[in-house]
């Protein structure tokens, strides 16, 4: 009777134990597209493609993998943070969001993300697992409020049937991309009177990283610290207006693509609409299957590399990473032990995520097989070298990439001048820096 007694009290309990674990839900917000159509029950992740099936699929799977947790996604237009910040302001952020490194120092220091040490450490992930990048965009005031997930930069994707036609394939089949500025704008002016399209697909409407990230590229480029003090910037040089000069140029030589917002910059590119689309490593994956189907634009003709180097000082480019942080908020034990189980999940996946053409966060996946097989990425193994970021002590990074956005575009599509903008750029960031 006691040995009974004893088996249905136990199971009472594990029915308890098993009920309480099945009702552990994660609230994860990130942004990477909606997918559900094509994605929403796959658990196939090597069968996916692209940000949001692989992310869609990843999450799927980490499910499938643990029966008692739930992950809730809510997908968000990108990047995400004016939600969020009303929704820390009403003391109901999610569990876990998608962030961008160089948004994670507007939030940490003002006590909104939590730590993550002693959760990585209690399931055996240590910083010494990814890569300096990576590890330095996570890493604030020496302890690490995100885990990281990779590492990107913008890249030139070609059209290497269009540059065919310009005349700026080479005898291998590789494409002729410039090494100059006056490279750039002579093979710019071949390829718009071969083809009668733009040499370039941009990003050119309701956006500010575009400009801010080709900008900071051209900066590198001619190595200038134009954040020599973290707490001001400095555009008294005579690089910031040649940086300007150089894009405005390219728009006034109609060498790029007019009017196009994110949307139609990345499908313009798809249907054949101009040569080379300035884009995120992100774009990879969906590119290059698009070039392996027939009847398209990319059939048999996709490429991609690094930004070339435009100024002789630096092979320089701008990167910057995502990672998944936890917003402050009350959660028990039990919430935070899954959350620790999905980020090893995606730690451990980081290579599927890689597939999407961003560069691993987790160093192992670099040695692995599978992913030096992956299409184009000795093209893009350079950035692993060159690829360069604001100094880490450079607080309101994302809010300063917006202003110098707006003034970079106005000036490149004429509504101000160049000295304006810059005098305006350093007005505004100094003043953003000041009041911290």
């Amino acid at each position: 009777m006691k040995s009974v007694l004893l088996a249905t009290a136990s199971v009472a309990l594990l029915g308890m134990a098993t009920l309480a674990h099945a009702d552990t839900t994660i609230e994860l917000q990130r942004f990477f597209g909606a997918c559900d159509a094509d994605y929403g029950t796959n658990t196939d992740v090597a069968s996916a493609v692209g940000e949001c099936g692989i992310i869609t699929s990843l999450v799927n799977k980490f499910e499938a993998d643990n029966p008692g947790i739930k992950v809730n996604v809510t997908t968000v237009e990108w990047p995400g943070y004016n939600q969020l910040n009303a929704q820390l302001a009403s003391n109901a952020a999610p569990d876990v969001v998608s962030m961008h490194y160089t948004a994670i120092s507007d939030y940490q220091s003002r006590g909104l993300l939590i730590p993550l040490d002693d959760l990585l450490a209690s399931q055996g992930i240590k910083p010494d697992d990814f890569t300096d990048a990576a590890r330095g965009g996570s890493t604030k005031e020496g302890k690490m409020f995100a885990l990281p997930f990779d590492n990107w930069a913008m890249l030139f994707h070609v059209n290497l049937n269009l540059m065919k036609e310009a005349g700026l394939v080479k005898e291998d089949g590789t494409p002729i991309l410039p090494s100059s500025v006056d490279e750039f704008f002579a093979q710019g002016k071949q390829f718009k009177e071969k083809t009668g399209k733009p040499y370039l697909v941009q990003v050119y409407a309701n956006e500010t990283a575009a400009y801010t990230r080709m900008f900071y590229t051209t900066m590198m480029q001619q190595k200038y610290d134009f954040f020599a003090d973290p707490k001001k910037i400095d555009l008294s040089g005579p690089e910031a207006k040649a940086a300007l000069e150089f894009m405005k140029k390219t728009h006034d030589d109609g060498l790029s693509s007019l009017g196009m917002d994110y949307t139609a910059a990345v499908s313009g590119f798809s249907s054949g609409k101009g040569g080379i689309a300035v884009n995120g490593t992100w774009l990879i994956g969906d590119y290059d299957a698009q070039s392996k189907e027939e009847g398209n634009a990319l059939s048999g003709g996709y490429t991609v590399y690094p930004v070339p180097q435009f100024f002789a000082a630096k092979n320089a480019t701008y990167v910057d990473g995502h990672g998944w942080v936890i917003p402050r908020g009350d959660r028990d034990d039990e919430k935070m032990a899954a959350i620790g189980k999905l980020f090893k999940f995606l730690k451990d996946n980081d290579f599927e995520w890689a597939r999407t053409g961003h560069l691993p966060a987790v160093k192992s996946v670099f040695d692995m097989p599978e992913f030096k097989a992956l299409p184009h990425r000795d093209n893009i193994a350079p950035i692993s070298v060159i690829g360069q970021s604001l100094p880490p002590e450079v607080m309101r990074q994302f809010a300063i990439q917006d202003i110098i956005g707006e003034e970079v575009g106005a000036a490149v599509n004429g509504d101000k001048s160049i000295d304006d903008a810059i005098e305006r750029i350093e007005t505004r960031v100094n003043d953003l820096l000041g009041n911290i």
